[in-house]
């Protein structure tokens, strides 16, 4: 073991850790344009903290809060994420907080921490091999109860796989603040928020490669004329936006139904959906019921290893637009192109990403062996983890998404530290501490299966 002194040296500065949590929360390039970094630097300061962290395991046991407390932790980051809710140094920081007040002895946090934490349950935006990483213990179970569940529903009812589907939302927010002002307009376009999403897109996959139609709810602006909607979308425009029953309502008439009534020969089907933002209202259920389909609700914090829309689509498709979005960003801003005439481009792009995704039904069969939601899936979860890597490289190859931006000289390297003492008040100061209990204990609470 090296003295304190060697220890401190090897270390990354305050400034770099916070840096590197940026990234780990988000991703790398956004911590590029936040921080004014390269990317390139940034992942090296992540793999010489990763590095020390392995040469020094001693330093890795449960400084600050205790192994179950962590995982209390890792399961609220993981339901956030399927919320598409933000997850960053602030929301990370006040809920370890919340959990480390009710330990003996206090919780100190710090970026070392926050960083440790996120690297030790495997809780980088980064990962290529997701499924392949254990959950914390108790949804583990949960994920492997549903497993067994749906692979017994699958077997047993001879489902084919034209009936087996999952469906999941992409919420898509819009800044108007930044879009009108001097900042950078490639920002405006988020797919995480707390606020009312711009617009929705439920996407559905089934288990024989077919993508159906993406469903896509507007709020506010006037449609575009249909001419304008390409064939793989539907479009619902909303004065008021929908609730989440609503939105399940419409994809149940307006997609499976109409899904439904094109497989006569089949008389039962799935449907695998998260337990978030899909309440089963009974208008749901019971199109669901006269369609002969069971809903498979992924138990909370499980979907990254169990949604098959998990294992690459999703994050293709977001990627996808936020790409076509920062190519035209400013070009758009500066013309003061309105709501509708936006949603006219993003229903293109969206068509562009459909059509590829359609030619690529392979990919889309291999993601539900990936997400073992398939009988015959019974790879280990390295194996797993392999093909999880290669259908993501595939399908970005396909849809032309180039790899983040490397070095760029005009961020200059800073590495002034912020006083580590503004740390402590913030999070363990007197006058701050009663504003963390305002977070509800529901946030942690997990579906029964």
């Amino acid at each position: 073991q090296k003295d304190p002194e060697t220890t401190k040296k090897e270390q990354l500065s305050v400034k770099k850790l916070r840096i590197v949590l940026f990234a780990l929360c988000s991703s790398t390039e956004q911590a590029a344009e936040h921080f004014r970094n390269p990317p390139r630097r940034i992942q090296r300061w992540l793999r010489k903290f990763q590095a020390f962290q392995d040469d020094h395991p001693e330093l890795s046991e449960g400084k600050y809060l205790s192994f179950e407390a962590e995982e209390k932790l890792a399961e609220w980051v993981l339901t956030q994420r399927e919320q598409q809710l933000p997850v960053n140094e602030e929301t990370l920081f006040q809920k370890a907080t919340k959990i480390g007040r009710s330990l003996e002895g206090g919780f100190k946090i710090s970026y070392e921490w926050a960083v440790r934490f996120m690297l030790r349950h495997h809780l980088s935006t980064h990962t290529r091999r997701g499924v392949s990483h254990p959950l914390p213990k108790e949804i583990q179970g949960n994920a492997g109860a549903f497993i067994e569940f749906v692979q017994r529903q699958i077997h047993t009812q001879d489902l084919p796989l034209s009936m087996i589907a999952a469906v999941d939302e992409i919420s898509l927010f819009l800044d108007a603040e930044i879009l009108g002002s001097d900042d950078r307009k490639e920002n405006a376009l988020q797919t995480v928020g707390n606020g009312e999403p711009w617009c929705e897109l439920v996407l559905t996959l089934l288990a024989d490669g077919k993508v159906l139609p993406a469903l896509v709810i507007s709020k506010g602006p006037p449609p575009p004329p249909a001419a304008a909607v390409p064939a793989s979308v539907l479009l619902e425009s909303k004065e008021n936006g929908c609730d989440d029953d609503e939105i399940m309502e419409l994809w149940a008439a307006r997609i499976w139904k109409k899904h439904m009534e094109c497989q006569r020969g089949a008389s039962k089907g799935m449907l695998v959906l998260d337990c978030h933002r899909t309440h089963l209202s009974e208008e749901v259920l019971a199109v669901l019921s006269a369609a002969g389909t069971l809903p498979a609700v992924i138990p909370a914090g499980c979907s990254s290893r169990i949604q098959p829309l998990d294992v690459c689509v999703k994050r293709a498709v977001k990627n996808f637009l936020h790409k076509k979005w920062k190519e035209r960003a400013k070009e758009l801003a500066d013309s003061g192109c309105d709501s509708s005439a936006l949603l006219q481009l993003l229903l293109g792009w969206l068509g562009e990403a459909l059509e590829i995704l359609g030619n690529s039904p392979e990919l889309i069969r291999r993601s539900f062996q990936v997400a073992s939601v398939l009988p015959d899936a019974s790879g280990s979860p390295r194996s797993n983890g392999d093909a999880q890597e290669e259908l993501i490289n595939a399908m970005e190859e396909r849809l032309k998404l180039g790899k983040p931006r490397e070095s760029s000289p005009e961020f200059p390297e800073n590495d002034e530290d912020p006083d580590p003492e503004i740390l402590h008040r913030l999070f363990e100061g007197e006058s701050e501490a009663e504003s963390f209990y305002g977070f509800e204990e529901a946030d942690l609470e997990l579906m029964e299966i």
